[in-house]
């Protein structure tokens, strides 16, 4: 297992220094976010096209993403890629409250439109995203209004928490939000 974790976090330097072709098909989009998932002996890269799956024990994988809709950097924080409790993958839109789901064992991406119970009057979309298997729910950072939202572990709901982060002079954070960063009684 540790021989293995080497190798995963080799795969990850080797990419994080510009040399994306020794672990993603040649050609393919550039590095948004990763996760790495030991428990399953693999990494999710999100790139411009859709999120690659890679391990040790087969090739690299490119998973679309039907209907993906984000905006580029020079205009909105990047959008994020979240493990949820069961391994799959959830990428976010920074433009739209939708979320991709990807499988773990079949690798098929589905997506789901949340329903927001504030701010439809406004383009809300996640930034950041992580889950808290204390609250059995995902959080998201809507990175233009500071807000940061609730949804079920079902992908279908999104509420508010009356909670905002400060605002910086840089919009997008460096670190993605983690739960422990944020005091939620809820």
């Amino acid at each position: 297992m540790m021989k293995l974790m080497t190798s995963l976090s080799a795969a990850v330097l080797v990419s994080l220094a510009g040399c994306e072709h020794a672990t993603v098909p040649q050609g393919a989009s550039l590095n948004i976010r990763d996760q790495v998932d030991p428990a399953r002996e693999r990494i999710w890269r999100l790139g411009r096209d859709g999120v690659f799956v890679l391990d040790l024990a087969t090739p690299a994988k490119l998973v679309r993403l039907e209907g993906w809709q984000w905006a580029a950097e020079a205009y909105a924080c990047p959008p994020d890629l979240a493990l949820g409790p069961d391994g799959e993958a959830v990428v976010t839109s920074n433009v739209l409250p939708v979320l991709w789901r990807v499988d773990p064992h079949t690798l098929v991406a589905s997506a789901h439109a949340l329903a927001l119970d504030a701010d439809e009057d406004k383009d809300v979309g996640f930034s950041a995203l992580v889950y808290s298997p204390e609250h059995g729910a995902f959080f998201g950072v809507s990175a233009p209004h500071g807000s940061v939202w609730r949804i079920d572990a079902q992908l279908t709901r999104a509420q508010k928490v009356p909670f905002s982060l400060p605002r910086r002079n840089r919009p997008c954070p460096e670190v993605p939000v983690q739960t422990s960063q944020l005091s939620l009684d809820q």
